[in-house]
């Protein structure tokens, strides 16, 4: 068995590039920046009024003046007017150009208007006040986004500002993810007394759309040549396969078989951890007669061992594979654990916030078998090999999945 270090460090090691792909900027939240974003201006492009008031020139008012004939209007969106007394004022609406010759803002809040003529009532304003300077927010040719952001909504209104109608982001893999067994039906269906729903299926397709991921999905019964065949088909057509299913030791658990045959590389099989040991591991290189590269998952099948293989592991493959750092989180355990195996075991935890800490209370379930328990939690955390005591107040790391 390899150990869960190395198991992710070899999962790491196989990223891969899926390309690049121009898309509408309203389409991109989510997604992963694969390029440079400038500032096509200044931001703001001219000295920005930034309250509704009046526009005075500074000195006037160090000199004593407090009443100003209002002499025009700058409203936001016109163009450009000049202050042609300086002993006059010009009311300016918020968002618009500050008039030539002025550079003083007073509030409405800060004069009173009679008869035309504008006068202040406070004793006290500063020159340059209430005014958005040219370039201040960043230069013409600033980088306003660097490559490799997750897109959010703050980037998305970055982009309209500079005029990316599109932008260019990393192309998402191709995935197929399949389920195996004889004992699965479909979610419409009244299962027999020996069957049940297929459910994995569609937690890794939910999972996957945490990512902005397209799927497509697959069932496949246990038998070897159905299986060869199928999965013959999709190395051919797919950048990643996710199995749930037929890589343990059972008789009918046929997958390792199978990926040798069809010359499957196995970089590894069985992780020393619980849940989801079973771990299966390769990818199919390109061929003369194929120039796909396919990443292969082999997630146990047991509900639990799926969940947890997929977030440990091919979430962080995917982002070290599009160029997206992801921060690890930590928490601090909120009791006692004892655990004697000598494997990482990946706890379920709820999560609380205790005075702006972190703390992960384990929850019991009925093992990787019982799906049911992911509604009562969280997280993971992470507890590591070789060790049985884990103390309340240490700290570890945690895999988030609400």
């Amino acid at each position: 068995m390899i150990s869960v270090a190395n198991a992710l460090q070899t999962v790491l090691s196989t990223r891969a590039c899926f390309g690049v792909e121009e898309i509408p900027f309203l389409k991109s939240a989510g997604r992963i920046l694969k390029e440079v974003v400038l500032a096509d201006r200044d931001f703001p492009p001219f000295n920005r009024v930034a309250m509704d008031g009046i526009a005075i020139d500074f000195h006037q008012f160090k000199n004593g003046q407090r009443a100003f004939k209002i002499a025009g209007i700058q409203a936001a969106g016109s163009a450009q007017i000049t202050l042609q007394n300086p002993e006059n004022c010009i009311e300016v609406m918020t968002g618009a150009v500050l008039p030539n010759n002025t550079d003083t803002v007073i509030r409405y809040e800060d004069i009173t208007i009679n008869d035309g003529i504008a006068t202040i009532t406070i004793d006290v304003i500063t020159g340059g006040q209430n005014m958005h300077p040219r370039g201040k927010d960043g230069k013409s040719g600033d980088v306003l986004i660097q490559k490799n952001t997750l897109l959010s909504a703050a980037e998305i209104g970055v982009l309209a500002t500079v005029g990316k109608s599109s932008v260019k982001v990393a192309k998402q893999p191709k995935v197929m993810i399949v389920s195996t067994g004889d004992e699965l039906v479909a979610v419409d269906e009244i299962p027999l007394a020996h069957q049940i729903r297929r459910s994995n299926v569609f937690t890794l397709v939910s999972l996957l759309e945490r990512l902005n991921i397209p799927s497509e999905t697959a069932h496949l019964t246990d038998d070897k040549e159905i299986l060869k065949s199928k999965i013959e088909r999709y190395l051919q057509h797919y950048d990643v396969l996710l199995f749930s299913g037929a890589v343990s030791k059972g008789k009918y658990d046929f997958l390792p078989e199978v990926f040798e045959e069809l010359a499957v590389e196995k970089l590894f099989h069985k992780v020393a951890q619980r849940p989801g040991k079973p771990f299966w591991f390769g990818h199919k290189t390109a061929t003369e007669t194929s120039q796909k590269k396919s990443i292969v998952f082999g997630f146990p099948g047991n509900p639990i061992s799926t969940f947890v293989n997929c977030l440990a592991y091919f979430y962080p493959w995917y982002c070290k594979s599009i160029g997206l750092e992801i921060e690890e989180e930590t928490a601090i355990l909120g009791e006692d654990v004892n655990f004697r195996p000598n494997l990482t075991y990946f706890l379920q935890v709820s999560l609380e916030n205790k005075k702006g800490c972190i703390v992960a209370f384990p929850i019991s379930g009925n093992g990787s078998g019982d799906l049911a328990s992911l509604v009562k939690t969280a997280a993971f955390i992470e507890l590591p090999q070789d060790k049985l005591v884990f103390k309340k107040g240490e700290v570890f790391k945690i895999i988030r999945y609400r």
